[in-house]
């Protein structure tokens, strides 16, 4: 090998000094057949074991283990038989469109916040859930006092409420009398009583005997009373006011629908005459008495409104007034203003 480099040196310094290339060849030959250009036994052939490696698939243990094949060709099986896997989401065009919308709005929001409108009125302050006031035996509750709300018909437990506050005003007037006779330009209250709705019912369904009429008056003189004041229903779709006064000799009704009264001036004055012999043991005197009904009386110009016209003509007779000073137009304020009353369980005693 050291001769041959010396060869190729010497030729490559001074190719007119060399024997030629048919000596270089001869040369080259010769040492070929000596094994000088042969490689080392310690060098290691790259492209063989390459090609070995790809002939060579897989390794080969000296032995198998049968047992663990076969569990694991059970296991393969059972993961094929059993339940499929779920299928992957893919969200549909429209899931994502609405999806990315949704993102933009975000953004478009915490970029350019929108302001809230203002709000076109005072939140309401809510009502007290049961019992709202009470006076004596009479309460009115949640449920009752929304029927003072415009567009709606009174139920028994407010007009008995309102007629046992008249009856309260009756009696504190008779302990502390007001002078003149008159209390902030009104006229002083009347020594009244006041008979519940269900008085009405009882006269109209049972009669004084069966209705056990007699009961209700077992506490008071009826006849010693300037006014007896009688809410009155008409078959569920109307109400009325009914008085007995006893000052003035007169049956009186007042009608904002202005109907037939016939029943009703018959019906209290048999009522009179079966308490005046319960009680006096004798018939009632009707001389001089009349059935009287105002000409004036205000009208209702609509078909829920009659509750409230009833009970403004109760208040108003048992102040001993001759004349109602409102009319339809005055019904949402004197509905607001018997919430009022109701809550402070107190007449207002000025108009």
């Amino acid at each position: 090998m050291w001769e041959l480099y010396h060869i190729k040196r010497s030729s490559v310094a001074d190719l007119s000094a060399s024997p030629g290339l048919m000596d270089y060849q001869a040369r080259l030959e010769k040492l070929d057949k000596t094994g000088a250009l042969s490689p080392s036994s310690s060098l290691v052939d790259l492209r063989a074991t390459a090609r070995l490696k790809e002939n060579r698939r897989h390794s080969s243990p000296d032995h198998f283990d049968h047992d663990f094949l076969q569990r694991a060709l059970e296991k393969a099986r059972a993961a094929l038989q059993g339940p499929k896997p779920p299928k992957p989401f893919v969200p549909t065009l429209d899931q994502l469109r609405l999806s990315r919308q949704a993102k933009d709005e975000e953004i478009e929001e915490r970029l350019r916040p929108k302001r809230k409108p203002l709000p076109r009125s005072l939140p309401q302050k809510r009502t007290p859930r049961g019992v709202i006031a009470k006076c004596c035996r009479e309460q009115v509750s949640d449920v009752d006092i929304v029927r003072l709300k415009p567009s709606q018909w009174l139920n028994d437990e407010i007009i008995n409420f309102y007629g046992r506050m008249i009856l309260s005003r009756a009696e504190a007037s008779k302990e502390n009398p007001a002078p003149n006779g008159k209390t902030n330009g009104q006229k002083k209250p009347l020594n009244a009583y006041y008979f519940s709705t269900f008085f009405w019912s009882k006269l109209k369904g049972q009669g004084y005997e069966k209705g056990r009429l007699a009961k209700w008056t077992k506490d008071f003189d009826l006849f010693s009373k300037d006014v007896i004041l009688i809410p009155v229903n008409h078959n569920n779709a109307h109400w009325t006011a009914a008085a007995i006064n006893f000052r003035k000799k007169r049956i009186e009704s007042y009608d904002s629908m202005n109907m037939d009264r016939t029943q009703v001036f018959k019906l209290l004055r048999q009522y009179i005459d079966a308490e005046h012999r319960n009680k006096k043991k004798k018939p009632f005197d009707f001389t001089g008495w009349v059935d009287y009904t105002l000409p004036s009386t205000p009208q209702q110009e609509n078909g829920f409104d009659c509750g409230v016209f009833t009970c403004q003509f109760l208040e108003a007779v048992s102040r001993g007034e001759e004349d109602f000073p409102f009319t339809q137009a005055n019904m949402p304020y004197l509905r607001r203003k018997m919430v009022w009353e109701i809550a402070h369980v107190k007449l207002k005693d000025e108009p």
